[in-house]
């Protein structure tokens, strides 16, 4: 049974993060400069590699498919998601802050100011909701079928 995808984003980070790593791989070589420019070449251009490459490991995925929903590491049934929503600004700051509950499973990214909240149905599972950062709220909301408009204002939505 093929499961077909209807919505994939990588949460890339900010281009000041990637230069912080390109900075930072290149610092190592630092070390090696001393003893001769070649060693010090090397390692600059093998920092600056590692580092790159440790960003684009870590970068999450949403990915929802026409039976799941699966957000970084997570991955759930979409038969068990309940109330999907996504906030921008005053409501996205809301659930961050007053509306966050730590219960809750999250996949934030600080520089990505939209955020979803994905209520979880399945009695077995303690998580109340799903919270997590996305670039593109109305395109993942029609993908997972919600006709809801994105909020605005800071009034939290979450449902216990």
């Amino acid at each position: 049974m093929s499961d077909s995808v209807h919505y994939v984003e990588k949460l890339w980070p900010a281009w000041w993060i990637w230069a912080a790593g390109v900075i930072i791989g290149a610092s190592f070589s630092t070390i090696f400069f001393p003893i001769g420019t070649g060693p010090g070449v090397v390692a600059l251009f093998a920092g600056v590699a590692v580092c790159t490459a440790a960003l684009w490991a870590v970068t999450p995925r949403i990915e929802v498919t026409e039976h799941t929903l699966k957000v970084g590491r997570a991955q759930i049934e979409r038969r068990f998601l309940g109330h999907v929503v996504a906030h921008r600004g005053g409501a996205a700051r809301e659930q961050l802050g007053p509306g966050f509950d730590a219960r809750s499973y999250q996949c934030i990214r600080g520089w990505i100011d939209p955020v979803v909240t994905a209520q979880i149905t399945d009695d077995r599972d303690a998580t109340p909701y799903w919270l997590f950062s996305t670039r593109q709220p109305e395109r993942l909301l029609a993908a997972l079928g919600s006709e809801e408009p994105v909020q605005t204002s800071g009034v939290s939505v979450s449902e216990d």
